[in-house]
């Protein structure tokens, strides 16, 4: 083990508040590709950011919709991995000596409920929610053959449980997310690029207010440099050795 780790699993062993954010990083684990690495066969020739707004589904609702149908089953088929089971392994820890524990997730798979995890705030949503577009009606069902199927109270399109590029982040998540990273004492920044806003800000807030920030990522990030700790390498492999 190195120096480096050592000291993170003192420090994450001895945290009375602790936040972890996570990105598409600890998901490509799973097998999930991240948001335009997922353009390829038969949605190889359409950027994401040309499907993934109001107005895309507006204009062509039946391809926005078949486009998120392949990546919701993508997300479904998925299985959590070292990774996440450790972060829900962490949150049990904190529980169990009256620590508090929140993870803010940038990803949409879901991955991180089915691991175990509780106290999850999802800043960009949930693929595996369905909400409809004009009223935000949640569906707990809809006709599988219909792309887009119609909301059973309004009647209007169902969509994705997901923000959107022009869309505001679900009420509330964002402020919770920056009220626990402005005090906590410890911040963990697993597999995020450090480039999406808001959430690249968190860490940032939580270095601010004097927490220890531990970066775990395959590659260097603009959060690097300020890091407390950098911890080089797989989710799956270094947060598990973070959580013993």
């Amino acid at each position: 083990m190195s120096d480096s780790l050592a000291k993170a699993r003192e420090v994450v062993r001895g945290a009375r508040s602790l936040v972890a954010l996570t990105g598409a990083g600890i998901s490509a684990e799973s097998g999930i590709p991240t948001f335009r690495d997922a353009m390829t066969g038969l949605w190889a020739r359409f950027r994401p950011e040309d499907l993934a707004t109001p107005e895309a589904f507006r204009r062509d609702p039946a391809t926005v919709w078949s486009w998120y149908a392949a990546r919701r089953a993508l997300a479904a088929a998925a299985s959590p991995n070292a990774g996440h089971r450790a972060l829900a392994e962490l949150e049990t820890a904190c529980a169990a000596r009256a620590a508090g524990f929140m993870l803010v997730t940038q990803n949409v798979d879901g991955l991180h409920h089915a691991s175990g995890s509780r106290n999850v705030v999802e800043l960009h949503g949930n693929i595996r929610r369905v909400k409809c577009f004009e009223q935000g009606h949640p569906a707990a069902s809809w006709d599988p053959d219909a792309a887009p199927p119609r909301c059973a109270v309004c009647g209007s399109m169902l969509r994705p449980d997901v923000v959107w590029f022009g869309e505001m982040l679900p009420a509330g998540a964002l402020d919770a997310a920056m009220h626990a990273a402005a005090r906590c004492d410890v911040l963990l920044s697993v597999g995020t690029s450090g480039l999406v806003e808001p959430a690249a800000s968190l860490p940032f807030a939580a270095l601010e207010a004097g927490a220890v920030v531990i970066e775990v990522n395959a590659e260097a990030t603009p959060l690097t440099p300020h890091a407390t700790f950098a911890l080089r390498g797989p989710a799956g492999t270094i947060l598990p050795r973070l959580a013993e």
